[in-house]
């Protein structure tokens, strides 16, 4: 059997934008299947059905990766976790570090009580380890340099991760309920004026994305000379981490043919600095091509994302942007086209953006 990959990014269809990816290769005869995020738990079982349809139908998931806490990511997984054998089960866990962060808690003395709180305040993950342990499935923690099957963990490291636990607004002594008030700002915040910009112009938002999206583990691999990276919500944080240690270790960028656009497109969460070292600095023109793609997976009832300026920034950088919001879309080599999944038109270049 001829070497193969699959790597798919399926539509959640949900009413809010969700993460679900899965990558299945053929090394020397061995089949590997790798799934990251599987959207909100009401998608989970659509998840289970792709895999089974278009993966023949297979009991077995070698890898199973938990980008972040967040519900859009990992509550879907839970439908995964049951419904097949699965090999690995890559996620971090915040509790097992208790006992290195208690000193950095001012509410808390007892490590028990720590471990226990962070359990409410992450569901997800707590719900995942769960069925892992009743399960018997192995549980590993994802820090940078980690190797899961043909992947490469880039961020983040263990020290980064206990400091975004300890800062988040999640944690103990910072956890606020939100109120009314709260609601009413946010959603004044998501509407945004458009203005017409020049070729080239781009208005990313000055806030920070937040500690859990900084969380998320970046995967990158270099199948078959096909190179891909994985960001699910990283921040400017994580993505220049990871920027990094890829330099430290020898991975150059720019260079990449698949590049998942974080946060389902957000403004917060990239900068052009940050796209210049991974994707290369902007053309000179309104050049089209197809160096690379980016990829948002977005809801089409989600309005707000992907923000045009990111939109924007693909395309300054000679890719082109595809989302999920209608379709599932996926890059093959050496496998045939599946029935059905023909060529599906790019998101068109934005002439405007958000101020």
């Amino acid at each position: 059997m001829d070497d193969f990959y699959e790597l798919d990014f399926w539509n959640t269809e949900s009413d809010c934008s969700g993460d679900a990816i899965s990558f299945r290769s053929c090394r020397d005869d061995q089949i590997t299947i790798h799934v990251t995020d599987a959207g909100f738990q009401s998608s989970g079982d659509t998840i289970v059905s792709n895999i089974r349809k278009y993966y023949d139908n297979p009991a077995y998931i070698d890898h199973v990766v938990v980008s972040h806490p967040d519900g859009d990511h990992a509550g879907g997984l839970r439908s995964v976790l049951e419904e097949f054998t699965i090999g690995n089960l890559w996620m971090l866990r915040p509790w097992i570090y208790a006992e290195a962060m208690i000193d950095r808690f001012e509410n808390y003395s007892s490590v028990p009580h720590l471990k226990g709180r962070l359990k409410r305040i992450y569901p997800n993950i707590a719900a995942l380890e769960e069925i892992a342990l009743n399960k018997g499935i192995p549980i590993h923690a994802p820090f940078q340099g980690t190797e899961i099957g043909e992947f490469l963990v880039l961020s983040p490291s263990l020290a980064r991760y206990i400091d975004l636990v300890v800062t988040s607004e999640k944690t103990p002594e910072h956890k606020e309920e939100r109120g009314l008030l709260d609601e009413v700002f946010e959603a004044i915040a998501s509407v945004v004026s458009l203005v017409f910009s020049p070729w080239g112009n781009e208005n990313f938002s000055e806030e920070e994305t937040s500690a859990e999206n900084e969380m998320s583990i970046i995967q990158y691999t270099n199948f078959m000379e096909h190179r891909v990276l994985l960001t699910a919500d990283s921040g400017r944080t994580a993505l220049s981490d990871a920027i990094e240690y890829s330099l430290d270790i020898g991975i150059d960028f720019p260079g990449l043919d698949v590049f998942q656009v974080p946060h389902h497109g957000s403004r917060r969460n990239v900068s052009s600095e940050i796209l210049d070292e991974l994707l290369g600095t902007k053309l000179g023109a309104k050049l089209f091509g197809r160096n690379f793609t980016g990829v948002v997976c977005a809801s089409q009832k989600d309005k707000d994302h992907p923000r045009k300026a990111v939109t924007r920034a693909i395309y300054h950088r000679g890719g082109e942007v595809q989302t999920t919001e209608r379709n599932n879309y996926g890059f093959r080599k050496n496998i045939p086209v599946r029935p059905g999944w023909g060529p599906v038109d790019p998101v068109p270049y934005p002439e405007d953006q958000e101020e």
